[in-house]
């Protein structure tokens, strides 16, 4: 595995894990194809297999695990581990896409939401439920992307996923913005528990801020960004 730590590169064709923190408005795509540039030149090779194990947005920063070469194979089992994220929710608006993508369509009232009734809340989204994706997501429907419904004004359903919430907890709380930790399941859509925490404090809420810190055992705090990673290209 590739860290900051770390200038020994060894062979990117028999495979690497390098742990990047993705930065804000980069697409996961945009990492992977930088990545894959970098290699190519410096290497000059004719093809490199680089894939990332589980997609940020790109209002999203934090870690993001690439991986090249055969270790591409590890991929699904590197996607399928634990998750933590650190979300910062505004409560008391609405946005159609549950995230700052989209501009406010909706005020409510926030004033009588309490920390205890918060604590409460967050309490009954620990475990394993079903959650509805947000309209503005990569999942398909009858073949398209949701996101590109949306964006068009189609009225469509998505299926709920079976997703597990093992901790969340309460690391800020100033009226109207919040900050919490979440651990959770692949497949957890934190936009949309943005918008499921609003309903259950009879309130809105949407994204403002989302980090990705942890996927199973690895860590943000070990991470590379992609100026780091292409300066050690650079000097190998």
């Amino acid at each position: 595995m590739i860290d900051k730590h770390l200038t020994d590169l060894g062979d990117f064709q028999t495979g690497q894990v390098i742990l990047f923190d993705k930065p804000l408005e980069w697409t996961s795509f945009n990492i992977v194809k930088k990545t894959r540039n970098l290699i190519r030149k410096k290497y000059s090779y004719k093809k490199i297999k680089v894939g990332h194990a589980g997609t940020l947005d790109p209002l999203a920063t934090g870690l993001l695990i690439v991986c090249t070469g055969k270790f591409t194979k590890q991929i699904e089992k590197y996607q399928a581990q634990e998750k933590e994220y650190i979300a910062t929710l505004r409560l008391g608006q609405t946005t159609p896409s549950f995230d700052l993508e989209t501009e406010v369509d909706k005020e409510f009232p926030f004033n009588h939401i309490t920390e205890t009734l918060l604590k409460e809340a967050l309490k009954s989204f620990i475990g394993e439920q079903q959650q509805v994706p947000p309209n503005f997501s990569a999942k398909l429907v009858d073949g398209t992307r949701a996101y590109l419904k949306a964006r068009n004004g189609e009225d469509f359903e998505i299926k709920p996923n079976s997703i597990v919430i093992s901790d969340i907890e309460i690391l800020e709380f100033s009226l109207p913005i919040i900050k919490i930790r979440i651990t959770c399941s692949k497949g957890t859509y934190i936009r949309a528990l943005a918008r499921d925490i609003g309903l259950y404090v009879n309130s809105g809420a949407h994204l403002t801020g989302l980090r990705r810190t942890k996927i199973g055992k690895f860590d943000v705090e070990d991470s590379l960004s992609i100026m780091e990673f292409e300066d050690l290209i650079k000097k190998a």
